[in-house]
């Protein structure tokens, strides 16, 4: 018996279904890759209906921080008239650290240079309180201390709490 006939037979018909595979497959190919775009354009279009409305409130959440770490309002708020400069040192310095603390987890939804704009006010507001505080005697009020601290903020060219904020908004322009 000779099997060489059959063997032969065998790889032709082999090779004509690979061909005939191969064929179909590279004219579906293209409707394919079409459905497989359209399921991840509508994908990235439902993560964005989800995310988009976080991502406003982190940045809202993000402008009330710059809001309450502003030496200006947070002062009122702590009444410093009732604490020497040391106690009212220590609570601004924990406020200012509770107020980041309790925002970090936005940095998720903000981009690089946003939350860099956080970062900088948070650590702008404790060097002029930490400015502030050196320059006072050790007898001094704590509002001595407030008074020491707006002067600084006085001193400044430009208002960091407002030049932040903008910035911060104009991040927030460049999402729409």
């Amino acid at each position: 018996m000779n099997f060489f006939p059959y063997l032969l037979d065998i790889i032709k018909y082999t090779i004509a279904g690979l061909g005939v595979v191969w064929i179909a497959f590279y004219l579906i190919k293209p409707y394919l890759d079409r459905d497989e775009k359209i399921q991840l354009l509508e994908f990235r279009k439902t993560l964005s209906n989800q995310t988009l409305p976080l991502r406003l409130q982190a940045y809202e959440r993000l402008v009330l921080f710059i809001e309450r770490v502003n030496p200006s309002n947070m002062l009122i708020r702590m009444n410093a008239t009732s604490y020497s400069a040391h106690e009212l040192y220590s609570l601004i310095v924990e406020d200012i650290r509770n107020e980041f603390q309790h925002n970090i987890t936005q940095q998720i939804y903000v981009s690089s240079r946003g939350w860099g704009v956080v970062k900088h006010i948070k650590e702008d507001t404790l060097g002029i309180v930490n400015n502030a505080v050196r320059s006072l005697p050790e007898t001094a009020t704590g509002l001595d201390l407030s008074k020491a601290i707006l002067g600084h903020l006085t001193q400044l060219e430009d208002n960091p709490y407002e030049l932040g904020a903008n910035m911060l908004r104009k991040d927030l322009e460049e999402l729409f």
